[in-house]
């Protein structure tokens, strides 16, 4: 799954997408449990501000982008390179002992 960290801290003004992503964090944990006998494996990928077309009107202003990294420990936005290694190592044997997980890849805004 790919879910966001508006599923555990909410953005003013991003309710409906906080709720959906927050339910989408909830499903996983619930289909590992329903799944996990018959050997189905259910994780998600949060990630924070990754710069994408999606997140395009906060890294195109930079004010606005600026706004947004002072609050991120790692003070930079990310970059769908950096979300792709997670996606690979969660549908490779590597992570065959993880499921119901909730994989943060945030810079650590959510600490």
């Amino acid at each position: 799954m790919i879910s966001s960290i508006a599923g555990h801290t909410p953005d003013p003004g991003l309710g409906i997408y906080s709720v959906s992503k927050a339910s989408l964090n909830m499903l996983t944990k619930v289909l590992a449990k329903e799944w996990g006998a018959d050997g189905i494996r259910v994780n998600a990928i949060c990630p924070g501000l990754i710069k994408t077309k999606f997140s395009q009107a906060l890294w195109q202003d930079e004010k606005m982008l600026d706004h947004f990294t002072k609050r991120i420990p790692i003070a930079r936005m990310g970059t769908t390179d950096e979300i792709s290694p997670l996606a690979l190592f969660l549908a490779s044997d590597a992570s065959s002992y993880s499921t119901g997980s909730l994989f943060y890849a945030d810079g650590g805004t959510v600490i």
